[in-house]
């Protein structure tokens, strides 16, 4: 039987602001641009792991004003019953975007953080011995979910993003597979060096499978069999917005695809190429059959 996929993640409204250069302190800028849709790091995993073909249930919550989010990731392929509307806003990002394709992003929690115990563990509960829960650093109730899907023997996927000092608290040793890009490394562990960080995580965890992305240089996968590193494909960069989201879903569907680490790891390293030479978050995300055998 398949594995299910449960992601415990954000939903975020974007507005995204194309600009000639990241707003300086004491600054005005005029944007060139303004795009606003739908994002946050748990829908666009989630729709990348649809994109990927492989099913998955979003655990999430948005503001009742914005159920058309909800509608757009149903339409995308994402499973959408256990997405509430509240009555608190939305969680929602402003993201400023360079000519280069680099983002800067400033982000409100809203309704992503106001996530009740008793709701979660039906959650959790309702799953199977073997399946899959995803998880961000957008959501509150984290260190729970974690002790929860424990009980459940669940696979547990975790990517720390963004980075925040609270993630030094969480059981890192928990997760099945921790995906961070080189600096939420750098932060988790204190470390600059490459070799450093990974020594570091995998003896503060040395049962969890470490995969740490590395840009337009590609991505190294460790466990304790083997060490894998895997090249991106040469893109333009159009926009780097949602292409680490791009990269853990995708992963995410390798896996429950039941591919090799190795084919895993190259085909989120494609995706993530492709994803980072157009422009948006969601929009993005390319589909299965745009990743070349």
């Amino acid at each position: 039987m398949t594995p299910r996929v449960v992601n415990f993640g954000s939903i975020n409204i974007d507005h995204v602001y194309h600009v000639p250069s990241f707003v300086k302190p004491g600054e005005t800028l005029s944007s060139v641009s303004l795009q606003t849709g739908l994002g946050g790091k748990g829908a666009n995993q989630s729709v990348a792991i649809a994109c990927a073909g492989v099913e998955v249930e979003h655990f999430g919550q948005v503001s009742k004003g914005d159920a058309w989010a909800v509608e757009k990731m149903a339409a995308l392929g994402v499973g959408t019953a256990n997405i509430e509307l509240v009555d608190e806003a939305s969680g929602h990002a402003i993201i400023q975007v360079e000519p280069n394709g680099e983002n800067a992003i400033v982000l409100h929690g809203g309704a992503n953080q106001t996530f009740e115990l008793a709701r979660l563990a039906k959650a959790i509960g309702a799953l199977q011995s073997g399946d899959y829960l995803l998880l961000q650093n957008e959501c509150n109730l984290l260190s729970e979910a974690f002790d929860l899907a424990r009980q459940q023997n669940l696979k547990i996927v975790f990517n720390p993003a963004p980075m925040t000092d609270a993630v030094g608290d969480l059981a890192i040793d928990k997760v099945d597979t921790l995906i961070v890009n080189q600096v939420e490394a750098e932060a988790i562990t204190g470390l600059t060096e490459l070799d450093d960080i990974i020594e570091h995580l995998t003896q503060t965890a040395p049962n969890t499978t470490l995969i740490i992305t590395l840009g337009s240089k590609g991505a190294v996968l460790v466990s304790q069999e083997k060490k894998l590193f895997a090249h991106t494909p040469a893109q333009e960069v159009v926009d780097t917005t949602a292409a680490g989201d791009t990269f853990v879903g995708y992963f995410v569907a390798g896996m429950v695809d039941g591919l090799s680490d190795r084919d895993a790891l190259d085909r989120a390293c494609q995706a993530a190429a492709i994803a980072v030479s157009r422009p948006g978050a969601i929009d993005s995300i390319p589909l299965l059959q745009e990743l070349s055998d």
